[in-house]
């Protein structure tokens, strides 16, 4: 069966998220091309951005749903009513973006490209169960005394629960750059409770230009607890286990 998947992330002035969905999306459409396609089946998976992009995101799902159609890889639905697109959006947080934007976005395309096409939006990259599986593996290779699990953080009420539900299970403290309780706060709570190797796992997908602050930021900590061991794991980042997770949110 042939598909067409978009992937949406949320943007970047800075290049290296856009090269990393591009490697994922290359890991995307080998995996599907491999395992769930014919050899001669037309697919397609691309990526968008809901800011920092020339275009909205309407407008670039409405682009892409019309190369979709013109090359015959989109999914005909058991009913026959049309034609099915994929929007998976790689957010992990239940933030605006993810509850009133990109949903606003998806509508304003469908209704543009009418019903030729249906517009299907899957569930976002945060729901998916195998998070824990593959925020434990640096976790793993760091040694330390106490974890912070550092997300972006949003404005939305309870967009929190899941991180700090997250952090839990993984053994350790929640903090968000975007708002409290800040990494240094939770460095200062954890360096006060006894504490001397301190690691920060950033929950986030890929290298940009927060993780460069938050590098930043541990530095200074480092100056500020000149006895404390402090360090810094690394983003998610473009893999074959990401790619098998969206795959798994699109065939839910």
């Amino acid at each position: 069966m042939p598909f067409a998947y978009l992937l949406v992330s949320h943007g970047s002035r800075d290049p290296r998220p856009e090269i990393a969905m591009r490697q994922l999306a290359g890991l995307v459409y080998n995996k599907f091309q491999k395992n769930h396609s014919p050899v001669n089946s037309k697919n397609l998976v691309g990526i968008a951005s809901l800011e920092m992009s020339s275009q909205p995101l309407q407008e670039q799902i409405r682009q892409f749903a019309k190369s979709a159609f013109a090359c015959g890889c989109v999914d005909v639905q058991q009913l026959g009513l049309g034609h099915r697109l994929n929007i998976v959006p790689l957010f992990l947080l239940p933030g605006v973006h993810v509850m009133t934007d990109i949903p606003a976005e998806v509508a304003l395309a469908q209704e543009a490209i009418g019903q030729d096409v249906m517009i299907d939006l899957r569930p976002y990259l945060g729901t998916h169960p195998s998070l824990k599986e593959l925020l434990a593996k640096p976790m793993a290779a760091i040694e330390a005394e106490a974890w912070i699990l550092l997300a972006h953080g949003s404005r939305r009420p309870g967009s929190q629960q899941p991180i700090e539900a997250m952090a839990a299970s993984l053994g350790a403290v929640a903090a968000y750059w975007a708002g409290p309780p800040s990494l240094e706060s939770r460095a200062k709570e954890l360096v006060a409770a006894g504490y001397r190797k301190i690691a920060i796992l950033p929950y986030f997908l890929f290298a940009g230009g927060i993780t460069d602050a938050i590098a930043a930021s541990v530095e200074e900590l480092k100056l500020q607890f000149p006895t404390v061991t402090l360090q810094l794991a690394q983003p998610l980042g473009a893999s074959a286990e990401l790619a098998d997770m969206i795959w798994d949110l699109v065939d839910r």
